[in-house]
């Protein structure tokens, strides 16, 4: 069994559409680290989901719901630590305003 530690999603701008932004492909993930800094002059707020494979972003996934960001705010998504991605699982996220929000998530896969 291999253990790597790596940037899952490396630093962007979270979209205000529901965008698949990390796949766990032929690997175990285990999230270490997800953080959402507001680079903007108003609340922003982020939603996060941990998706199973098959199936799509919805209230059954939801972890982290419109959880406001303050300008200038950096989130460090405590929800999300531990959590554990099978093969196929993905982070989704949905940002209330595009190019506001930076996320950066890192962590571990096991194969």
């Amino acid at each position: 069994m291999a253990v790597t530690v790596k940037v899952l999603i490396p630093p962007k701008q979270a979209e205000n559409v529901q965008t698949a932004q990390y796949t766990a492909t032929a690997v175990r993930a285990i999230i270490d680290k997800f953080t959402v800094t507001n680079t903007s002059v108003g609340n922003v707020a982020i939603s996060v989901n941990l998706v199973r494979a098959t199936t799509v972003a919805g209230a059954d996934n939801l972890i982290i719901d419109t959880r406001t960001v303050a300008p200038d705010e950096t989130y460090t998504c405590p929800e999300l630590i531990g959590h554990v991605l099978e093969s196929g699982d993905f982070i989704s996220t949905l940002a209330s305003a595009a190019t506001s929000l930076t996320i950066r998530c890192s962590g571990r896969e096991v194969s």
